[in-house]
């Protein structure tokens, strides 16, 4: 009935991680059943500071198995079960993940202890596997290995299950609701955006996820507030778009919510980003900084969801590159800020330093909101193993994005145009592309 599995791995993202071990203990409601365990060679370099916190090293793993031989067996003995984890988010991401590369969607309804446990045996410091472990009185053996994490998380589930009062808290993430069964099923475990319909066929909302099955099993199974809860009684029907990558997911439901206004994506049918970090010249020369609300035809430098998140942002930049905060607007005097005094100001704002240097310094840290080149193509994973993402960028605007095949040569950038789907550009999907590319580094860049 229940497969629980922990795994090992390079790093903490599925996306570009790899599996580095792997344990399924089998459970049948009341006991272990059947246990497996085998280390898998990632076909990559295991960071040291993993090694360090795994004793897994690159030695270890030199002559295990590569993760498609022992895929077929993963797949048997999870089959007919519920893939049981502590924080399974990510240990199922990246058995998804494994599985996708190989060309196969992998799929098993989920249950998470750590989610489970805080409503089953709520009141602890932490649920961190050990942490809720010493609590409990479990005793785990060989600690951040699969097996050894595996087996506690076997002995929390045992307890999860004895003090559980009503069977649901157990079940897997399925529903009740007016939806068929059979809907719901098919609903794939893949990235994109989702549509919710109410019993009149009108669209009430957009959504994206990484995951779109076990978000929309969520917003079925667990609405927290007054307006997920209306949501769900008035849904009655479901949609969805794969798009492959998290980045195509981000533009396509900013683009979708500004076009379609379903009632329940109220916050985003406006800009969601209204404040904006805006620069100036002052009379003397020197650049300034401030954060402001935006409005009409503003063009702001980068935006924020809140005031609070811009002044945040401008405190760091003070901090990084040594401004000035009342040139920044987040000091207010006659004179010389404070800073000034305690020589954490260089003085601009007395003119004590030359308007050369200070300015030199403000588009430093201007620097890195700007895209790095003019026209630019972002290819990211698609849909499937055999296709590329593409997303175009010309003339420092966001043109729109379509698919390629990944044999396709990326010195034939004909292609990648006339793959190109076009959107609108505007303030909302640069933040999105600015922001996705400054926390995925690994993201391929073709200027042109």
């Amino acid at each position: 009935m229940y497969a629980i599995i922990d795994i090992e791995t390079t790093g903490t993202s599925a996306q570009y991680g790899k599996i580095t071990e792997i344990a399924i203990v089998l459970h049948d409601g009341q006991k272990v059943t059947e246990t497996f365990n085998t280390l898998i060679n990632p076909e990559c370099s295991i960071p040291y500071q993993i090694t360090s916190l795994t004793g897994i090293s690159n030695a270890m793993v030199a002559n295990s198995p590569k993760f498609y031989e022992v895929a077929k067996q993963i797949i048997t003995l999870t089959e007919g079960r519920i893939f049981v984890a502590h924080n399974a988010v990510f240990d199922y991401s990246f058995v998804k993940e494994e599985f996708r590369r190989l060309g196969y969607t992998y799929s098993r309804e989920t249950i998470c202890t750590v989610k489970t446990g805080r409503k089953i045996i709520p009141g602890h410091r932490s649920y961190s596997l050990g942490n809720l472990c010493t609590d409990l009185g479990i005793l785990i053996t060989d600690r951040h290995r699969a097996l050894g994490d595996a087996l506690a998380t076997a002995k929390l589930f045992d307890i999860l299950i004895e003090k559980s009062k009503t069977s649901d808290l157990l079940l897997p993430s399925a529903s009740s609701h007016k939806l068929q069964n059979e809907k719901i099923a098919s609903i794939p475990s893949v990235t994109g955006v989702y549509y919710l319909y109410d019993n009149q066929n009108s669209l009430i909302y957009i959504g994206k996820s990484k995951d779109i099955r076990q978000r929309i099993l969520t917003h079925l199974n667990s609405p927290k507030t007054k307006k997920a809860i209306e949501m769900r009684d008035k849904m009655g029907d479901i949609s969805w778009e794969e798009t492959g990558s998290e980045l195509l997911a981000l533009l396509l439901e900013s683009d979708e919510i500004k076009k379609h206004r379903p009632l329940f994506n109220r916050a985003q049918r406006k800009s969601s980003f209204n404040f904006g970090l805006f620069a100036f010249e002052d009379p003397n020369g020197y650049l300034n900084l401030i954060v402001q609300k935006v409005e009409n035809e503003m063009d702001p430098l980068t935006m924020f969801s809140s005031q609070q998140e811009g002044i945040d942002f401008l405190h760091q930049l003070v901090m990084e590159f040594t401004l000035c905060k009342k040139l920044c607007h987040l000091y207010k005097t006659d004179g010389e800020c404070f800073s000034a005094q305690l020589n954490d100001c260089h003085g601009a704002c007395g003119g004590r330093e030359s308007t050369e240097s200070y300015n030199t310094r403000v588009n430093n840290a201007l620097r890195p909101l700007n895209y790095k080149h003019e026209n630019f193509f972002i290819v990211d994973q698609g849909r499937s193993l055999d296709e590329k993402s593409i997303v175009k960028i010309a003339n420092n605007r966001y043109v729109g994005f379509g698919y390629v095949g990944i044999n396709n040569s990326a010195t034939d950038l004909t292609i990648f145009d006339d793959c190109i789907k076009k959107y609108a550009d505007n303030r909302d999907a640069q933040r999105i592309i600015t922001s996705f590319i400054r926390l995925n580094k690994r993201l391929q860049i073709i200027p042109f």
